[in-house]
């Protein structure tokens, strides 16, 4: 049935305090596949507490407001969802410990029609608790299939500019790992389709699949290491379109366009040749 406009756009989302250690941005950067090469130092700097860095997504994971969807009152048809978006805006080096808050808000409702659906876009601020400073804004657009049709609501973002038609100037293969999808339920998500064979198999996949999210810190991990030299200083924001699913154990290739501070990139799922992350654009501080 058409969603709520009035009663969606305006949840009260309470603010949730998230304290994480050294070992938790460990356990993130493991789980979207630093560390993968031992003997790389640039890669190890996130996976031991010598000097440590923390991975530039892992603000995704942190402040997370639950799956706020499955509530019935919103009456949203929530095993339906479909995730089909993520942006991330880096303000400033998020650190390796420590505690911050995380202020969500709904952005945007946009009814695509009632044979296509609602849009719905929430921010999350991620702040440091201690000083009040920003260091993450994110946005995540779902699609709720079955929502659309209520006759008003925000006006639709502009259209993703194509993607180059040229040959990629940079290409980055990265390996998932058969367990990624395990390891990453550890820092976010629980959800049993990412453990649970039978579970993967009632939603109609022939086993467990990986994280939208989990291949959204891989194709981050790409940009750092191909275009940043493993600085998450020089990162500013990365965003993505969702286009298919991703299975634990397969490697991911993402090819990139640089055009100076800013970089076109996609990623596919290189043994079934599918594309598995779109429209994806970064842009570096130069």
């Amino acid at each position: 049935m058409p969603i709520d406009y009035d009663l969606i756009k305006n949840l009260d989302f309470p603010d949730v305090e998230h304290t994480y250690s050294e070992k938790d941005s460990m356990l993130y950067a493991l789980a979207v596949g630093y560390g993968h090469d031992p003997l790389d130092e640039s890669q190890l700097a996130f996976v031991y507490e010598k000097d440590l860095k923390t991975a530039p997504s892992m603000p995704v994971i942190l402040g997370y407001p639950g799956f706020w969807m499955k509530d019935p009152a919103t009456g949203i048809d929530w095993p339906r969802l479909l995730h089909v978006g993520h942006k991330l805006q880096l303000h400033a080096a998020i650190p390796p410990a420590g505690t911050v808050v995380g202020r969500t808000r709904i952005k945007a409702i946009i009814d695509k029609g009632a044979a296509r659906g609602a849009l719905v876009v929430q921010e999350k601020l991620v702040l440091d608790k201690v000083s009040g400073a920003l260091l993450a804004t994110i946005e995540q657009a779902t699609l709720c299939r079955t929502e659309g049709g209520f006759g008003q609501g925000d006006a639709a973002p502009p259209a993703l500019p194509p993607m180059p038609c040229r040959p990629s100037d940079l290409v980055c293969d990265l390996p998932t790992l058969p367990q990624s999808a395990l390891l990453y339920r550890l820092c976010a998500d629980p959800n049993p389709m990412h453990a649970d064979p039978a579970v993967a198999r009632a939603a109609g996949y022939a086993r467990p699949v990986l994280h939208g999210l989990c291949s959204f810190g891989v194709a981050v991990h790409a940009v750092l290491k191909s275009c940043c030299g493993y600085d998450p200083r020089r990162l500013a924001s990365l965003s993505v379109r969702f286009s298919s699913v991703v299975y634990p154990g397969e490697m991911l290739r993402t090819e990139l366009w640089v055009d100076g501070a800013a970089i076109a990139f996609r990623t596919r799922a290189l043994e079934r040749g599918v594309v598995v992350l779109d429209y994806g654009a970064a842009a570096l501080n130069i």
